[in-house]
């Protein structure tokens, strides 16, 4: 067999009781459409499965001289207007960030590795904090225009520029160097991290409260608009994403390795930022910071189906988009009538099984 199909094939599925390529994402689909169907009923205005079962049956067109009262339900208007776009966006926001975190790490080869290395998370943040503090001052008429657009584009924009520029202090030699990118990160990270605590330290109660409130991440400002925007970068991401798993495969032996069975490891490199700062800045830009989900992901599918990045890409992304949906349900329910910041609860509830897999598996790290 030859070292490129070695690669492809990233390790025997059978050994150490992992699930085949198939099996897996069949379990990673149907983890997605549990957490959909459960999350669908929690919230504020509890829903039961009886009363969604007849609102998915008017959406998709139910009797004709049904539709009117059916329509306007309340379980119907919360459910079409308020909890699905808030549903999609966290299937997309999940995605993205597994999707992201699984090409990260292979690309570091590290299993610790997470997209806010590449900086687009604090970027975001602190081009968010400009808008924030900032914009009011010298745009005062663009929230009464344009909505919370301006904030969403901000946060998008910085999360690239910042990923542009560390991924341009990475260039040596006329290569990339992963290890250049990593110290470039945290001192780029370390830098945008400032200029947040400046940005709060200026900043009024109201503006720093909009500040916190936006860092700590939630899904709770989804609108259709927002949905479709992230959604189709996310899908953009995933397609260009899932090109990669054979050419990070074959890096998984070493780049010097890579490139003698002809992969493209500079291209791979470019393209595996690049599509990692577009999921990411998205998926921040339109929600905040939702941590731990790129970090944890990935480890439970290379856990339960082996390194194969062809089963692990589409694999994090569909245990992404659980754990988001999933927590966000928590979100609104541990605390009713209030709803918890989402990014508290994931760290909160990441944190700890992160310790554990590092306990379980340090020997493998």
């Amino acid at each position: 067999m030859s070292g490129l199909a070695l690669a492809s094939r990233g390790g025997d599925t059978r050994r150490l009781g992992r699930l085949p390529p198939r099996t897996a994402l069949l379990l990673g689909g149907a983890l997605v459409l549990t957490a959909l169907l459960w999350a669908s009923t929690r919230g504020a205005y509890a829903i039961s499965p009886a009363q969604l079962w007849q609102v998915l049956v008017q959406a998709v067109g139910g009797a004709p001289a049904d539709v009117a009262a059916a329509t306007a339900a309340p379980e119907y208007l919360v459910f079409m207007n308020i909890r699905l776009p808030r549903l999609l966006m966290g299937v997309a926001a999940g995605a993205g960030l597994g999707l992201a975190g699984a090409l990260m790490q292979g690309l570091f080869r590290n299993p610790l590795a997470d997209p806010g290395l590449i900086g687009v998370s604090s970027g975001a943040a602190l081009a968010a904090a400009f808008a924030i503090v900032l914009g009011s001052q010298w745009f005062p008429d663009l929230p009464r225009t344009l909505g919370s657009w301006p904030l969403v584009l901000m946060a998008f924009g910085g999360g690239l520029l910042v990923t542009g520029l560390i991924y341009a202090l990475a260039q040596a030699d006329g290569g990339t160097r992963m290890g250049l990118m990593l110290l470039a990160g945290v001192a780029v990270n370390a830098l945008a991290l400032s200029g947040l605590g400046y940005l709060n330290f200026i900043s009024t109660d109201e503006q720093l409260r909009n500040l916190q409130m936006w860092l700590l991440g939630s899904l709770g400002g989804a609108r259709w608009s927002a949905v479709a925007l992230v959604s189709g970068v996310v899908a953009l991401a995933g397609v260009l994403g899932l090109a990669l798993a054979r050419p990070l495969n074959a890096i998984a032996l070493g780049e010097a390795q890579a490139a003698l069975l002809g992969v493209p490891v500079e291209r791979t490199k470019r393209l595996a930022v690049l599509v990692t700062a577009l999921a990411v800045g998205a998926v921040t830009a339109a929600t905040g910071i939702i941590g731990f989900i790129g970090l944890v992901a990935p480890h439970w599918v290379r856990l339960v189906a082996g390194p194969d990045h062809r089963v692990v890409l589409p694999g994090s992304a569909l245990l992404g988009a659980s754990l988001v949906l999933a927590a966000d349900g928590v979100a609104r329910t541990v605390v009713q009538p209030a709803e918890l910041p989402l990014g508290v609860l994931t760290a909160f509830i990441g944190v700890p099984l992160f310790l554990a897999m590092l306990r379980q598996f340090r020997s493998k790290v």
